[in-house]
């Protein structure tokens, strides 16, 4: 079924809607599947650091300036690190749209299980970031014994999490592999980390794209970190629909190669393009300690990002739309990193089965 759909996508030149429309066809609908409009909030990751890159901490709702296509935009939420997310009222109840639920052909109609019953986001109570690790499992990855030090290195980034966050862990090779669910429980994780096996080829971009999918029916702070040996040899979707798809739902993808940046130039090029345009960061990693400081990195960074939400002032650009976020200018010294835009997804067309926190 998959290779069935994803010749489809190749001969069709696969776009950001029929990226989604192939996510859920190989999930297929179920009867409580929810149908929506998509009236999304806008979330950003939002990484600030100073002069020598260490995280600021501490930053209020007030301090962050935000633009779309050079509109300013109104925060609906605020959360910084691991506290609980804010509901910043005084903008919420004028920015939020309603819901717009429809029906589809043979799917009922339901509302959300906790929406809200005035206009305005619904906050998660859960805190923490959902990490969803993508790791290769291909033959490259077996190469002069890297395989054993690559799950080692994936074991203590784990191990080494604060305890809010869920982890769920996939593989790939040809194949994709959901070995473990979003869990809080590391240990379960970790026994199937350390029960990974050889694969073949390496199809990075159509795993990446399912995870995506998975990625899509949660809210909140959500992250994809990808421990890759580099070269995608198999898959049948580009590596720029799959950045697109990250963008424009707001995930960060963190990139943590075991190849040295100038022994594979072209995915160097699209590992850090990637990593930059949704947020996230690259690493290029020459042993088993760089490899360590690279999962020591992202933790950190995790652990530090603000999640700033807002509901799109009204924009008749159905296109891309870029996105700036600025400081106070008390704070013009500190450096901010986010994603560069999205593309709205279709109109009428959530991928999401149904709704989550």
């Amino acid at each position: 079924m998959a290779s069935r759909h994803l010749a489809m996508l190749l001969t069709a030149s696969l776009t950001l809607a029929g990226s989604a429309a192939w996510m859920a066809a190989q999930e297929g609908q179920s009867e409580d599947t929810v149908i929506r409009r998509v009236v999304d909030m806008v979330q950003l990751n939002v990484a600030v650091t100073d002069r020598q890159g260490k995280y600021v901490t501490g930053l209020q709702p007030s301090d962050f300036v935000i633009t779309e296509d050079g509109i300013a935009q109104r925060l609906a939420t605020f959360e910084a690190g691991n506290a609980a997310p804010r509901l910043i009222a005084e903008n919420a109840a004028a920015v939020a749209p309603p819901a717009d639920n429809t029906r589809g052909p043979s799917v009922a109609a339901t509302a959300a299980p906790s929406a809200p019953k005035s206009p305005g986001p619904e906050i998660s109570p859960v805190t923490g970031a959902k990490v969803f690790v993508l790791f290769d499992t291909s033959n490259y990855m077996y190469r002069a014994g890297g395989f054993v030090f690559a799950q080692d290195a994936i074991s203590d980034f784990i191990r080494s999490m604060d305890s809010p966050e869920r982890v769920a862990f996939y593989s790939y090779s040809r194949d994709f592999t959901r070995a473990v669910a979003l869990t809080p429980d590391r240990a379960e994780v970790l026994r199937a980390v350390r029960s990974t096996v050889n694969g073949s080829d390496s199809a990075l971009y159509n795993a990446l794209l399912l995870t995506l999918r998975d990625v899509s029916q949660y809210t909140g702070k959500r992250a994809v970190v990808v421990f890759s040996n580099g070269p995608d040899n198999a898959s049948m979707v580009p590596p720029e629909n799959v950045a697109e798809l990250a963008q424009s739902l707001g995930v960060p993808i963190y990139m943590v190669s075991t190849r040295e940046a100038q022994l594979d130039p072209i995915s160097t090029a699209v590992f850090e393009r990637m990593s930059a345009n949704t947020g996230g960061r690259a690493f290029f990693a020459r042993n088993w300690t760089d490899e360590t400081k690279a999962f020591e990195a992202v933790r950190d960074d995790l652990a530090n990002l603000y999640l700033l939400s807002y509901y799109p002032a009204a924009n008749p650009n159905r296109g891309w739309r870029g996105i700036s976020v600025k400081l106070a200018p008390r704070l013009r010294n500190l450096t901010v990193r986010t994603r560069s835009g999205y593309r709205p997804l279709p109109a009428d067309v959530s991928i999401a089965a149904t709704p989550t926190e």
